[in-house]
């Protein structure tokens, strides 16, 4: 069969199902320590007869870019998708980035099931399914090319119409769990495993919630069991003959200091002090409605100057505050990271690998920290793994990115060498 091309890249039609997994946070180590335990021997398979490779995610390395530059295989000066929070300059308004509308390209689903491919893609949290699903016909796997589309967070609410699937509890033997847990995850990972069984999609896609990476560093009991569960899964997956290829869209740092606290630049205090009060404009684009485990703080912001501020005056400035690795004009910023010039401010900031970037301390709301602050956003949470249960042909010195994942999949695979026995 003719391959199909989607967004100037070709992948070849897969003659088994394909499962690409995104790992939200999930920073090289995690895997690599669990399997050291014993505990997770599918996993550690993977490691030692797959594919194991490093790549590089998108930065800012944040959840919505990273999972939409998967989808659709290309970056976000092409798809669109710059963070999770944006100032559309069209409202004059502060939006949160996950509406359809802004997606400015197709993605791989859509593209797939145009030529009669069934697809099944489950997101544990709801702000990205309908980004994920853009243009898909959602309709039951009993007919021809169907979709089904739907979040773990709102299982319970799935219904035919807007998802393709009704009474998704009752299938996968799960209640909804609650949004800040390590269940929200295994939720994706059970239903997966179950639309496996009765749908066999041709692609799958599975995007979980880095609320245990967040809290817990690789090797520590909690994150080991978070992915000794993976590998339940993944295992039954393999079972069933698909090709289970696994990435993340970005890695996760310890963000405190000794003493444990948030260890801040708050940028839009001392752009208020450099050029006066709400004269710029800082946004976060880490900013999402699940602020409980990062309190906003990321390492990576754009701002907004003034009309006639001297640009290069105000980069000089904030390079020079301690624990800023990058400052950089958007022009600069945009094509160093493959980014949309038009959603993004006059200035890029990106801190170093153990410092996150503020707006004021008056509007971030760190209560809900329990834990020291681990986050991610900027150039030291680029690096991810990408695995693959099947030996390719990749070269040996050949550089990858995060959403390479489904050409991997599809175009490189060679052999079978991983077996699923538990």
């Amino acid at each position: 069969m003719a391959p199909i091309t989607v967004n100037g890249r070709r992948y070849a039609r897969p003659d088994r199902p394909v499962v690409v997994v995104c790992i939200d946070g999930s920073e090289p180590g995690y895997i690599e320590a669990a399997a050291a335990t014993g505990r997770a021997p599918y996993l550690d398979r993977l490691l030692k007869q797959g594919t194991s490779r490093i790549a590089d995610c998108v930065v800012p390395s944040f959840t919505n870019p990273n999972n939409l530059s998967i989808v659709t295989g290309v970056p976000p000066a092409v798809h669109g998708i710059c963070g999770n929070y944006f100032f559309d300059r069209e409202s004059g308004a502060e939006v949160m980035m996950n509406d359809p509308k802004l997606l400015r390209v197709g993605t791989i689903f859509k593209a797939f099931q145009d030529q009669g491919a069934s697809v099944a893609i489950v997101t544990a949290k709801d702000k990205l399914r309908k980004l994920l699903g853009h243009g898909l016909k959602i309709g039951p796997h009993s007919v021809g090319g169907g979709a089904i589309c739907f979040s773990s967070e709102l299982a319970d609410k799935a219904t035919l119409p807007e998802n393709g699937i009704a009474d998704v509890p009752a299938l996968v033997g799960m209640a909804v769990p609650d949004v800040y847990s390590a269940g929200l995850s295994e939720f994706v990972f059970a239903a997966g495993v179950k639309l496996m069984e009765r749908a066999r999609p041709d692609l799958m896609y599975l995007s979980t919630t880095d609320y245990i990476q967040h809290k817990h560093a690789p090797g520590t009991p909690v994150a080991n069991d978070f992915y000794v569960m993976m590998d339940f899964y993944l295992a039954r997956l393999d079972s069933m003959g698909a090709i289970v290829a696994l990435t993340a869209d970005h890695g996760m740092n310890a963000k405190h200091d000794a003493a444990g606290r948030p260890d801040v630049i708050y940028l839009q205090e001392l752009l208020d002090r450099w050029l006066g009060t709400a004269e710029a404009r800082v946004i976060l684009p880490i900013t999402d409605p699940y602020v409980v485990h990062h309190g906003a703080l990321g390492s990576f912001a754009t701002a907004y100057l003034p009309d006639g501020a001297d640009v290069a005056a105000v980069l000089k400035r904030i390079a020079a505050v301690p624990g800023v690795e990058l400052a950089l004009a958007r022009a600069e910023a945009c094509r160093r990271f493959e980014l949309p010039e038009d959603r993004m401010g006059d200035v890029v900031v990106v801190s170093a690998r153990n410092k996150v970037i503020g707006t004021a301390r008056s509007r971030h709301d760190l209560s809900g920290l329990v834990e020291p602050l681990r986050s991610h956003g900027g150039i030291s949470e680029q690096k991810v793994p990408l695995i693959v249960n099947r030996v390719t042909d990749l070269p040996d010195d050949a550089r990858l990115r995060n959403f390479d994942v489904f050409d991997v999949a599809l175009n490189h695979v060679k052999e079978l060498v991983v077996t699923h026995a538990r």
